[in-house]
């Protein structure tokens, strides 16, 4: 299969998977059809799918990441010993672990083509992540407090793992309890990675 060929199996999977999308038309443009596969997956509960369906989403998926192109943290240049500042997409990353800013279910994030950072890890690293969220959730039995984090398989990313951390939601002023919950997130993040034997983990802007 090329690109187009896998594109198409994986929309006509996931169309094929509710009887409500029986009159979503497949579009012919190449950036709409991306669009509608993006969104088919951002709002797909997590369930088991059948390995013909992983393997070709991730071939696609792969090919989409060499297309492109992948960023490799030992070719950027440090601003300090051992700390670099790098500003792009993080989901062509190569590190140990990237840091996704997750809401309290640890699903992702279920609005079609978000421009969220949540919303981008789980549709480039593919259907498996949400499906290990929802494991690990289930076993939890409860929401992900605010400052905690979990570590999860990165699969279709160039990274090999992720770790997802709930940020604080401010509305209003900022207060203390902000702040503290605010480090606790990057401190968890921190101790899970040394926990995990990581010698690089990379930080979105929680």
């Amino acid at each position: 299969m090329d690109q187009n060929q896998r594109l198409n199996y994986l929309i006509q999977y996931l169309l094929n998977e509710d009887e409500s999308y029986s009159s979503i038309t497949v579009p012919e443009d190449l950036q709409q059809k991306k669009q509608l596969y993006r969104a088919l997956v951002n709002v797909r509960m997590p369930a088991a799918v059948s390995q013909q369906f992983l393997q070709v989403q991730n071939d696609y998926l792969q090919e989409e990441l060499i297309q492109k192109g992948i960023t490799d943290y030992h070719d950027l240049l440090p601003v300090r010993p051992h700390i670099y500042l790098w500003q792009g997409d993080i989901t062509t990353l190569k590190v140990d672990a990237i840091v996704n800013a997750a809401n309290s279910a640890m699903l992702g994030c279920f609005i079609p083509n978000h421009k969220c950072i949540d919303n981008a890890i789980h549709t480039y690293a593919g259907i498996q992540l949400r499906n290990e969220c929802s494991h690990i959730m289930h076993l939890q039995n409860h929401p992900e407090g605010t400052g905690k984090a979990k570590i999860t398989k990165a699969y279709n990313l160039p990274s090999d793992y992720i770790i997802h951390t709930v940020g604080p939601i401010v509305n209003g002023p900022l207060t203390q309890t902000h702040v503290e919950q605010l480090e606790s997130c990057y401190l968890s993040a921190l101790q899970l990675a040394s926990a995990s034997n990581l010698k690089s983990i990379a930080f979105c802007c929680i």
